[in-house]
């Protein structure tokens, strides 16, 4: 263990983060200013004196990583990012949480350099540095050598009591634990105050236990303001290599205010002139300009810069010998890194006449991991079911990390948010798989993967009350509006085989949108006229009509397309021409142009029915006024699946019905 050598300017440095942490809130008139007073002088040891990262290149492959998961003490972050030389300026700190700023509220990234993901929903931030620790040690065990190590950094999280309350920590801590994440640590914040009030009012556990029982390191430091109590916790933390470490730190919310610290009343918004300046007194403040910063803590500051440069040129002469030793390896690891990988095309032909979607996807799946180098991902317990198990690649365990296969256990939220961590850290492309119903646990996580731009694969098994008798609890209604709600997320719920290998190749080639594809169960036929680009485009003509001049279009998505063309057949027996449009992306196709629309969906068309086992939210701006649909707007219950379909009129002849209905009553209307 390094020795600690005591810098004469940590207390001043740590004084002038708080100071320009008040400055900025004030400034603001808004902001969260407990957390930061309390938590500057760890953060202060953690930036100035363990991490490995280079201010002047903030996406240096072998950095160190810290996520702030109590987002919501975003200036703290930002006040250390500007102090260690990153591109955050003193402006930047007065613009912060103003319209336009690289500020905000909450860390975002992609708007601030240096911060690693975008947090604030508690609980979310220690999930996903689960994941980051997972693509590190995957990305090590995958690339490293015994004499060039190129993968060879830890991850680091600052959380509060709020965070540990959360059950998506509880279960990705849980895994953390149980794959004896040695390079993943937990700096908790405990001050023993939440929004509301005192943690004790909801809160009596034993942190310290309930982690040791979950497999980590336990480590308290009794003062947050001993700078060198948190070093030396911290690097007897980087000593334990099986296991990862929460090091509880005692902290007081608020720090330094008279009046307000210690309370929950410092948790949030300014305190007004007359407590800053008390503030200021209790740290021995001397100066009166705001956002001042002396000349002797800048020159302390940069210090980091200096040695992270260092650190940097030692890597980049590392990677040069492994780059001659192992071309073709260094040259996979930077397209990985850099998410640089193209698929044309997945090499497999269905020949079965009936297969679930389901199933082709697990096909698909592993075809794709034998030519995509980094893939990682798997199932909340139900991998037979979602068909999301790499079949030659074993499962990851405590020590084996350089496999595809995760058993993610009973913990859908978790799954969701560790994968936004492994695609966050780079290098690997990340998917999960679930029942489509569950999908609500993963909410959260699903909408901070499209907020981060992050394109991670959600498969989504068991799309609908097709499933039968496991009854309501089960069977999805409502979750594909609320997927298809959520802003920059790809929806696809293919009709075939090939239009799932289709959804996989979007979904695996895309740079910045998640995608979630929605899978059924139960068979249906290899459909011979699916077509790639018309999954690419959304939607497009799987069957015209017999005649020019149709006289009407059913429309639909996933296993409803094969109802459709049966339904088809019967109007066309019945003298009635109408088109059959598989609509596998509601995304897809409303980022078309307008001419392509039109061909698919004419205006001049008015008898259009949509036909899918869903809610009809959403399905009005395709038919039109005049259109119609057959949906379901209510759970289902538990029986066979072919009853049900009975029952609610998913039939070819109650759709043949629908639509004569339909015609007639817009005829009658002219």
């Amino acid at each position: 263990m390094e020795k600690w050598i005591k810098n004469k300017m940590d207390d001043l440095s740590v004084a002038t983060i708080r100071t320009l942490a008040l400055d900025s809130v004030e400034n603001a008139q808004h902001g969260h200013l407990g957390m930061p007073l309390g938590s500057a002088p760890m953060a202060y040891a953690l930036f100035r004196y363990i991490m490995k990262h280079n201010p002047k290149n903030s996406t240096w492959y072998d950095r160190d990583r810290f996520i702030l998961t109590s987002g919501h003490g975003s200036i703290l972050l930002y006040t250390l990012l500007h102090l260690s030389g990153y591109e955050v300026s003193v402006e930047d700190l007065k613009k912060f949480r103003k319209l336009g700023s690289i500020t905000p509220g909450h860390p975002e990234v992609g708007v601030t350099p240096g911060v690693e993901a975008t947090t604030g929903p508690l609980g979310q931030g220690i999930s996903t540095s689960v994941g980051f620790a997972i693509a590190e040690r995957n990305l090590a065990q995958t690339y490293n050598k015994d004499d060039l190590n190129i993968v060879d950094h830890y991850t680091f999280t600052i959380c509060g009591d709020g965070d540990l309350m959360e059950g998506v920590a509880q279960e990705a801590m849980s895994l953390a634990g149980h794959l004896g994440l040695g390079k993943l640590i937990v700096l908790y914040d405990s001050n023993d105050v939440c929004s509301d009030g005192f943690v004790q009012e909801a809160n009596s556990e034993d942190v310290q236990k309930k982690y040791a029982a979950m497999g980590w390191q336990t480590l308290y430091v009794e003062n947050g303001n001993d700078i060198e109590s948190v070093y030396r916790a911290i690097q007897s933390a980087k000593q334990n290599t099986d296991q990862p470490s929460l090091i509880e730190v005692k902290n007081i919310i608020g720090f330094g205010s008279p009046n307000l610290q210690g309370t929950a009343a410092i948790h949030s918004n300014p305190v007004g002139e007359d407590e800053v300046s008390l503030i200021k007194k209790a740290y021995q403040w001397p100066y009166d300009e705001k956002f001042f910063i002396p000349t002797e803590v800048r020159e302390n500051f940069n210090e980091i810069a200096i040695k992270g440069d260092q650190a940097e040129k030692d890597w980049n002469k590392q990677f040069e010998k492994y780059k001659e030793t192992y071309p073709e390896l260094a040259e996979q690891f930077v397209k990985c890194m850099e998410n640089d990988f193209i698929m044309e095309d997945v090499e497999i032909e269905f020949t079965e006449e009936k297969i679930a979607t389901r199933a082709a996807s697990g096909k698909v799946l592993n075809v794709i991991s034998k030519r995509f180098p980094s893939f990682i991902g798997g199932s909340a317990d139900l991998a037979s079911s979602n068909k999301t198990t790499i079949i030659d690649q074993p499962f990851m365990e405590k020590g084996t990390y350089n496999c595809s296969n995760i058993h993610f256990g009973v913990r859908e939220f978790a799954m969701a948010s560790i994968i936004n961590g492994i695609s966050l850290h780079g290098g690997i492309k990340g998917y999960s798989g679930t029942f489509l119903v569950f999908s609500d646990y993963m909410k959260a996580a699903i909408r901070l993967s499209a907020i981060t731009n992050q394109p991670v694969i959600y498969l989504f098994t068991h799309d609908s009350f097709m499933l039968g008798q496991d009854g309501p609890t089960h069977q999805p209604i409502e979750q594909l509006a609320t997927l298809r709600a959520t802003p920059n997320l790809n929806v696809i719920r293919p009709a075939d085989a090939n239009e799932t290998k289709a959804a996989w190749l979007i979904a695996v080639n895309s740079k910045d949108t998640p995608t979630a594809i929605v899978l059924g169960r139960h068979d249906v036929p290899v459909l011979e006229k699916a077509s790639k680009e018309g999954v690419e485009r959304g939607a497009y003509i799987i069957s015209k009509g017999s005649s020019d001049s149709s006289d009407g279009i059913l429309i639909a998505t996933g296993s409803e397309v094969e109802l459709a063309l049966k339904a088809q057949k019967i109007l066309e027996d019945q003298g009635i021409s109408v088109s059959v449009v598989s609509m596998p992306s509601w995304e897809l196709f409303n980022k078309q142009d307008a001419p392509y629309k039109e061909k698919v969906l004419p205006k001049s068309v008015s008898n259009k029915l949509a036909i899918e086992m869903g809610t009809s939210l959403g399905w009005r701006d395709y038919v039109g006024d005049n259109g119609d649909m057959i949906t379901i707007n209510h759970y289902g219950e538990s029986g066979n699946g072919t009853d049900l379909a009975k029952k609610y009129g998913f039939t070819p002849e109650h759709i043949a019905e629908k639509f004569n209905t339909m015609v007639e009553r817009n005829n009658t209307a002219q």
